[in-house]
């Protein structure tokens, strides 16, 4: 078993990415930019944490963990736009970003945990 597979934090961001992946196959209308640039960010946040797991400096992970984090926020900002243009509901939107900001404070305890000695 590899590292990260063991990370609840993993396991939420591949959550995250199935139930982004369920909404983007859905009856929505999404230009395709905005439809790529979400679908590339919500698998960034897995990827990004699989990724630091393999690093072996504090620094290394810690990278990793922010530009996963990043990509959390980037996730969160498209759906806000996307309820702003009333492609999805508010409470799609609530769903997405309490989602999001769990993923985002598991992922800032790990970041914080790793600071430079």
């Amino acid at each position: 078993m590899f590292d990260f597979e063991k990370l609840e934090v993993y396991k939420k961001a591949k959550n995250f990415n199935k139930n982004v992946l369920a909404f983007l196959r859905g009856p929505i209308t999404i230009d395709s930019v905005t439809k790529n640039q979400l679908r590339r960010a919500s698998l960034s946040i897995a990827l990004n944490i699989a990724e630091g797991t393999s690093r072996f400096s504090k620094a290394d992970k810690r990278h990793f963990y922010v530009i996963s984090r990043g990509s959390a926020f980037e996730c969160v900002a498209v759906f806000d736009i996307l309820k702003d243009e009333v492609v999805i509901s508010s409470e799609e939107f609530r769903s997405f970003y309490e989602k999001g900001e769990e993923i985002s404070r598991m992922l800032f305890k790990m970041i914080d945990n790793l600071k430079p000695d």
